[in-house]
């Protein structure tokens, strides 16, 4: 039909029909639209047509076009041939992406009906006009990585530009698209495109054309007794210098099929009806017509193209599969579609990766999980840590009965200890994760190392505030009577604290309990260089009011800590060390504060980090038992192993404030007298050693006494007035030898000019006249003794009990000091047990 003009093809067919002899078939048709307006009007004649070129799957509609065949496979004969390959590389994810022509979108919609049930996912289907890299964008977008293309060659280039632009090339992707472009097409279009030569090579290297062959590569012999190899060569031969068509083989089948047609007619008529020819066949002749149509469905034979069957008038052929390598194209399979059989050539197929490309990103999910090494080394720490808390635990057991350590109540350090070995256990706890224990397991640590956490921390503070609350009762409340605390209502109170913690962890778990949850994070390549992407997944252990829970436990343990900081406050000036342990107590909040604060916001930051937040919360959870536990059990035991009476004995008598300034103005006063006695320094030295001597044995003496009170907690002892001489010179010793040398000088000095008074007399004018007050006086010493006998007693609290509210002497008020009322010698002090 020429110049594939519609109305001139129209015209010369009923030209042909109406001055021509009558026509038995018509053979022919390339231009898909004049071939698609006369197959229409075929059937109103009776006529068969056989085409050899038009291809368009138009005409495969057998309602519209029943009396049309073809040689040549159409377009669509190439989507089984694709399902073919999809299977053999078990790709089931691809996009197709189609020019806006009727041709091509006719393809994709027949491929979309061969891929349906088929287990192949087409994820995205683009099409565009002019510009497909805004398609290609969102087949990236959209992982495809298998595209089937349909387009022609102008629009070839503009999408390979776009694939190369958005890196859609490579050991990723794998291009599919038409095959019967011509020879080096690319050629003729690169300079309309804005893509370099060697970048649009790049891009289309590996693509995978798809086409009908144009001659059978079997070497049979053909119905005309040449092999298709021997009528290539031939028809080569005669064709000379002139263009060859990819159609010629066809058009050569075609040939034949019409003459076995017409034989198979003949030969049905003169089985059926002698009197019958194909001769008597005209235009209004239906009988003969269908004769034709059935004849021509029902030939088969191999021809040069190979196997020429049709099936509901289309030709079951064969589709061949070449591959762009090193610029040009290269034949690497074909696909029997009469056999339904697909071929790989020697697997001549070259893919750039090492293996065929993923038909989407290969996702693996990866837990992140804590480091064997790591939880190895803080484990180990940890160990170390608890092996220290028994080597307290033991020190604490086996010196329970040393004046040291049962001052600092035993039973509450043991608590500590324990609250340090719960702190420390919940280490092995949190660093369990998925690598190490199931998922059903990880949740029941969730809830297990919270708890026991938490009830450490309880424990151990606790203890220590519970402690520091006892000194606080006995040496702030002076309005009571009596102040008998024991250990078994300090139990109670740490025992109260824990019920708190029960409580809210009770309530956390019936309530709200802990979940195991997954966070997946975004994709990152695989370190090994695998197509595959890496899905990082972290556990966590989560639930739907974490915040709130959190707040109310931390809010708890936040009061439980300004409590603490309370109590040592107030009972910072306690001037006994084995009873106040406040300087401990301030540092080891401080520590223990700044460390959660600072643990639980890099823990907040490193989340998506395991090891990190592992190693965070561990050195923390370390960091903080160890330095409670040294901070109170390292001192006594330093204390206890180089003088154990110090902690009891340094401070035993203490004068207040007042006393300290005015003892400080005395001592100022009598600087200029102790440098005139100089001379007297050797002697003193030596009256001074043999009083200490003296100051060693007495104290043996108290501790006696003190033993025996132990032993009878219940007795009542009265101090006989005839023991007060012997206490007048203990004080009068430790006041004595406890100055500076100095002094020493000056009071001996002092002494030797004024003899000390009897005990019951007194000098009112000596006491109004003289600048400077004899020490040793009677005045004095009650002075001394009514201040520093509760601190000797107190001394001895946690084991002999309270001070009698009813005693003269402890009980004075600075106002009724001696130095304003005459205070007689007699008086008595109650000492009481537990």
């Amino acid at each position: 039909f020429p110049q594939c003009d519609n109305a001139k093809g129209l015209k010369a067919f009923y030209d042909a029909i109406k001055y021509g002899p009558n026509h038995l078939m018509v053979f022919g048709g390339v231009c898909a639209t004049v071939t698609s307006i006369i197959a229409e009007s075929l059937k109103g004649w009776n006529l068969v047509q056989l085409s050899f070129a038009a291809t368009t799957p138009e005409l495969a509609d057998k309602k519209k076009y029943p009396y049309f065949f073809r040689t040549v496979p159409s377009d669509n004969a190439v989507n089984p041939a694709i399902l073919k390959l999809l299977k053999h590389y078990h790709w089931k994810r691809v996009g197709t992406l189609t020019q806006d022509v009727q041709r091509f979108s006719e393809v994709r919609n027949d491929l979309t009906g061969v891929l349906y049930g088929e287990d192949i996912e087409i994820s995205d289907t683009e099409s565009f006009s002019n510009d497909p890299c805004t398609s290609v964008k969102k087949l990236k977008g959209n992982d495809v990585r298998i595209i089937l293309g349909q387009f022609d060659e102008e629009m070839a280039v503009k999408v390979f530009c776009c694939a190369y632009d958005e890196e859609m090339y490579g050991s990723k992707y794998q291009w599919i698209i038409p095959g019967w472009y011509e020879n080096l097409w690319w050629e003729s279009w690169i300079n309309s495109s804005q893509c370099l030569s060697k970048n649009l090579l790049a891009a289309m290297e590996g693509y995978i054309g798809v086409d009908f062959e144009p001659l059978s590569s079997k070497t049979n012999k053909t119905i005309s007794g040449r092999t298709p190899q021997q009528y290539e060569k031939e028809y080569n031969a005669k064709r000379g210098d002139g263009q060859s068509s990819k159609f010629h083989g066809y058009a050569y089948d075609g040939i034949w099929v019409i003459a076995r047609t017409l034989q198979r007619a003949m030969n049905y008529l003169n089985s059926t009806n002698k009197h019958q020819k194909i001769e008597d066949f005209n235009y209004t002749n239906h009988k003969l017509g269908k004769i034709f149509l059935n004849a021509m469905n029902e030939t088969r034979f191999f021809g040069v193209t190979g196997e020429v069957v049709f099936r509901n008038g289309e030709r079951m052929g064969t589709i061949k599969f070449t591959q762009f390598q090193e610029q040009k194209e290269v034949k690497v399979g074909e696909y029997n579609a009469v056999d339904d059989k697909l071929v790989i050539i020697n697997n001549s197929i070259r893919f750039q990766g090492l293996e065929p490309p993923k038909d989407k990103t290969i996702i693996q999910e990866e837990l992140r999980k804590i480091s064997l090494p790591l939880y190895s080394i803080l484990s180990a720490l940890t160990i170390l840590g608890m092996i220290m808390a028994s080597a307290f635990l033991f020190f604490n057991i086996k010196n329970r009965n040393q004046k040291l350590i049962k001052m600092s109540s035993p039973y509450m350090n043991n608590l500590i200890i324990l609250g340090g070995m719960l702190s420390y256990a919940s280490i092995f706890l949190f660093g369990l994760d998925g690598s190490f224990v199931s998922e059903k397991t990880f949740e029941t640590l969730c809830t297990v190392r919270t708890w026991i956490l938490t009830v450490g921390y309880t424990t151990a503070f606790g203890a220590m505030f519970a402690k520091t609350w006892r000194v606080h009762a006995i040496f702030k409340n002076v309005k009571m009577k009596k102040k008998i605390i024991k250990d078994q209502k300090l139990l109670g109170i740490v025992g109260g604290m824990l019920l708190i913690d029960l409580c809210i962890l009770i309530c956390w778990q019936v309530v709200d309990p802990l979940r195991r949850t997954v966070e997946k994070y975004n994709m990152e390549p695989d370190p090994a260089g695998r197509d595959i992407s890496i899905r990082p997944i972290l556990e966590h252990c989560e639930n739907t009011h974490m915040t709130i829970w959190l707040g109310i436990v931390y809010a708890y343990k936040g009061l439980l800590m300004l409590f603490g900081c309370f109590l040592a406050w107030e009972t910072r000036n306690v001037s006994i060390p084995a009873l106040n342990d406040s300087k401990y107590i301030g540092m080891s909040v401080y520590n223990v504060g700044i460390m959660c604060i600072i643990g639980a916001a890099v823990s907040f930051l490193t989340r998506d980090q395991p090891n990190v937040q592992f190693c965070i919360v561990a050195l923390v959870i370390i960091f903080c038992s160890t330095i409670t536990l040294c901070l109170v059990f390292v001192p006594k035991l330093i204390t206890l192993r180089t003088n154990p009476d110090a902690a009891t004995q340094n401070r035993r008598f203490q004068f207040t404030q007042n006393q300290k300034k005015e003892d400080s103005k005395t001592s100022t006063s009598v600087t200029s007298v102790n440098q005139a006695s100089t001379s007297r320094l050797e002697g003193l030295q030596s009256e001074n050693h043999r009083l200490r001597m003296k100051i060693t044995e007495l104290d043996k003496d108290l501790e006696e006494v003190t033993m025996q009170l132990q032993d009878t907690p219940e007795k009542t002892t009265y101090i006989k007035q005839n023991h007060y001489q012997d206490l007048n010179d203990i004080l009068s010793i430790r006041n004595f030898t406890d100055g500076k040398d100095g002094e020493k000088a000056i009071l001996k000095n002092h002494l030797d000019q004024n003899p000390p008074a009897q005990w019951g007399s007194s000098d009112p004018s000596r006491t109004s006249k003289d600048p400077i007050e004899d020490i040793n006086s009677p005045e004095h010493i009650q002075r001394r003794l009514s201040l520093q006998l509760p601190i000797l007693h107190h001394a001895y609290l946690p084991s002999i009990g309270g001070v009698d509210a009813s005693c003269a002497s402890p009980c004075v008020s600075p106002s009724a000091s001696p130095r304003h009322r005459h205070v007689p010698p007699s008086f008595r002090v109650m000492v009481s047990g537990l």
